[in-house]
């Protein structure tokens, strides 16, 4: 049975400032709404530089409070005029000292519905993460929204199967990976890993990395956004790997029970023969 939801993501470049910034994705969600999209997702701290390619004590100064910062009940009046469901990316402060990188899910009436946080936290030469993040401690939610139920994993976690599962055994439809990953060995991953994924989870993928070059680091993010099927095939072209872009595409969620009634991974795993997977 067909349930086709309109899907918006944006790929951006930097601007300079977090006011700018800001007002540039309000501008690109309502370009999506005006095509008809019911849920956005923006990039990875989205309205922040990435400043993690170094470590300095000055860039504590974007982080803010998750639901109740400025940044977070500005996107809650955009889903309230827009009517759809945004997904947040943000550098979140809980209380000085202590900080994650983290995504708020709206709801299209504006309700702030959770939020989730990074779990894997990586640091290696450009990504000094653990300078600033602890890794996630809320598990992997779901969300129940107006236009189904959404999930989020960001940037590094796409490595990890795990958490791709715990979202599919909870229930998603979609999951937002919004990501910031320079040029290099990554390129050949972004390609790889959310098409299988998406595969083996049996959901829609939406993978969205920054675009362009940025200040603290040497090599551009290459874009190359896309939407992916159930069945690892892109909905529609990937965006650019130079340009900034907004992606709208169509993703019917009737695909996910037809895709597992054909491939039932879900019927044929085997929890208790998994045992020595989690072991320390």
């Amino acid at each position: 049975m067909s349930n086709v939801v309109r899907a918006a993501l944006v790929q951006a470049t930097w601007t300079g400032d977090t006011e700018s910034m800001i007002a540039k994705h309000e501008g690109h969600a309502r370009a999506a709404a005006a095509q008809g999209a019911r849920v956005i997702g923006f990039q990875e701290m989205f309205n922040s530089p990435y400043f993690c390619q170094v470590q300095d004590t000055e860039h504590h100064k974007w982080a803010e409070p998750v639901p109740d910062g400025p940044t977070v009940r500005r996107m809650r009046d955009l889903a309230r005029e827009t009517g759809m469901v945004v997904v947040v990316p943000v550098f979140e402060i809980e209380r000085p000292g202590l900080y994650y990188n983290s995504a708020a899910v709206i709801d299209a009436d504006g309700s702030y519905l959770g939020k989730y946080r990074k779990h894997h936290i990586p640091q290696v030469e450009g990504f000094w993460e653990k300078y600033y993040f602890r890794p996630g401690n809320l598990g992997w939610p779901v969300f129940d929204t107006a236009v189904g139920r959404i999930g989020v994993y960001i940037c590094y976690d796409r490595h990890f199967p795990e958490g791709w599962r715990a979202l599919g055994l909870a229930g998603a439809q979609l999951v937002y990976n919004p990501s910031a990953t320079s040029r290099g060995l990554s390129a050949y991953l972004w390609r790889l890993e959310q098409p299988a994924a998406a595969v083996a989870n049996e959901y829609f993928v939406a993978a969205i990395n920054r675009v362009g070059r940025e200040p603290y680091g040497d090599d551009d993010f290459y874009g190359t956004s896309y939407f992916v099927d159930p069945r690892g095939q892109l909905v529609g072209e990937a965006a650019s790997d130079t340009e900034e872009e907004l992606l709208v595409r169509d993703l019917d969620f009737g695909v996910i029970e037809d895709v597992r009634r054909t491939w039932a991974f879900y019927r044929d795993r085997r929890p208790d023969a998994y045992g020595e997977l989690t072991g320390a």
